[in-house]
């Protein structure tokens, strides 16, 4: 289980996440329901071990996160797909590099890159180009290609599918379902569009609108 308990964490005098908790089952999809700027993606970093919270704790399958960023063991357990490609990629990188990047970084062969590229609806003309040079649609594909290449046992999709046309919306869900269904992963789907998630859910929804924090006088805890 990846759960997050009590999660406090400021920007600032700006309090964004007070007392947030929240578990992920493996195999299950649950969506996270909110308006925008109600803290949903920040929560999602802090899943995905990017944000170390002020105060609370994150547990990957029991085991409570010591380290964040690359400091944390548990980091290539849990995948983390972003709403804007074109922010979370290297602009130097060919479209193969930004699936490949993982499978370096973990000294892993890169044969599964070029497998998952072409599942995901990617052409091998389409490996050699730079974000610059596609759509969005296929930067987002390459995105989910890279978050499922070290095969997670979760997976955040945080608002991934908002910037992209309805046929590439349903093939990214189905290629998830896909992969969830063969590894049985757990899967939390963040989004404002509510009916999407219940879709994509089966209706396993926790609606989140939380009432705004008080400014307080704490700084968040530096990333380490």
């Amino acid at each position: 289980m990846l759960e997050a308990r009590d999660i406090t964490l400021s920007f600032g005098r700006h309090r964004v996440l007070d007392g947030v908790s929240l578990s992920l089952r493996p195999g299950e999809v649950l969506g996270l329901a909110g308006p925008s700027g109600c803290g949903k993606s920040t929560l999602a970093r802090v899943l995905a071990l990017l944000l170390r919270p002020s105060s609370g704790t994150v547990s990957v399958d029991g085991t409570v996160v010591k380290g964040w960023r690359h400091r944390a063991p548990q980091r290539t357990a849990i995948g983390l797909i972003f709403q804007q490609p074109r922010l979370a990629v290297d602009p130097r990188f060919t479209l193969l590099d930004v699936i490949a990047e993982p499978l370096r970084a973990a000294r892993r062969p890169l044969d599964r890159a070029h497998e998952l590229a072409e599942e995901l609806g990617l052409t091998p003309e389409l490996f050699g180009r730079r974000p610059h040079e596609v759509s969005d649609g296929q930067l987002q594909r390459a995105c989910v290609a890279r978050a499922l290449v070290l095969e997670p046992r979760y997976l955040i999709c945080d608002e991934m599918t908002t910037m992209l046309d309805a046929s590439t919306q349903a093939h990214l869900v189905g290629r998830i379902e896909a992969y969830r269904e063969r590894t049985g992963a757990g899967v939390l789907a963040v989004s404002h569009d509510a009916e999407l998630l219940h879709r994509w859910s089966d209706g396993n929804v926790r609606d989140w609108n939380p009432a705004p924090a008080p400014a307080r006088n704490a700084d968040p805890a530096p990333a380490s």
